[in-house]
């Protein structure tokens, strides 16, 4: 994959529609990481209102108190339907993937017994939508790959794949290296969500401000998983893009 067509920018980002037009990079949306508003009557136009000329796009899909295998089985049905409305949303946004938690959370889930009633969740799922864009699931609180890593092998399905998050793998203490987590998880990444930190809390600090050393992170990347893509997911854009530019990732409008 051309190393430019690979980098979107998330739409967290203070100035994520003018880094992204000044680098010609993609937007990830993040406006329907709040389940709420997708049932905003215009949330859709004011969406493609913002993604205007965009011709690449990702979008982030809900998160707060979902969960695929929930010990509460109503839980487990709002988030069939909200991950339903989220993805006719990035159909009509026409979004290359939309990105979704894993939701699982250390201490409160048994590992195996998450892993088991997540895939079996997202086995229903796939077939109740057969087309639409790929999924890639996001790891937020694991201290390590194997619970979204286990979840897509054991669904193996062509549009179930994982988003790394760099990120939030670095802040968890004690967790697997991000080095790590790049290497167990290669053959099934789609989708890499980028920022930094100090290892003690997940800030989305700019690519060179913390302890995860992007300089091996990107080229381990583009060696074990040269088709997945890439969001900057910092607080401001235009200084990790600089930072990008610099190490040769894109160019053009330094």
């Amino acid at each position: 994959m051309d190393r430019k067509n690979r980098i979107f920018i998330a739409s967290v980002a203070s100035d994520c529609r003018a880094a992204a037009e000044k680098w010609g990079l993609g937007v990830e949306s993040d406006r329907f990481c709040t389940a709420a508003e997708m049932d905003e009557p215009d949330a859709l136009a004011r969406e493609e209102v913002f993604l205007a000329g965009v011709f690449r796009r990702i979008v982030h899909g809900p998160f707060n108190e979902l969960s695929t295998a929930a010990i509460e089985p109503r839980v487990t049905e709002i988030t069939r339907a909200r991950f339903a409305q989220a993805l006719v949303m990035a159909e009509k946004l026409a979004a290359e993937k939309l990105v979704l938690h894993t939701g699982y959370i250390p201490r409160i889930y048994y590992p195996e017994w998450y892993i088991g009633r997540s895939a079996d969740f997202w086995r229903d799922f796939l077939k109740e939508h057969p087309s639409g864009p790929p999924i890639v699931l996001e790891n937020v609180l694991e201290n390590d790959p194997r619970v979204p890593l286990e979840i897509v092998r054991q669904v193996d399905h062509p549009r179930l794949r994982l988003c790394l998050d760099v990120g939030h793998a670095n802040a968890q203490e004690g967790g697997a290296s991000p080095m790590e987590w790049v290497r167990r998880t290669a053959p099934w990444l789609g989708h890499v969500h980028l920022h930094n930190n100090d290892g003690t809390w997940d800030t989305h600090s700019p690519l060179f401000s913390g302890t995860i050393p992007m300089r091996e992170i990107l080229p381990l990347l583009e060696e074990l998983a040269p088709d997945a893509t890439w969001t900057l997911e910092t607080l401001e854009a235009e200084a990790s893009c600089l930072f990008l530019a610099r190490q040769g990732w894109i160019g053009g409008s330094e």
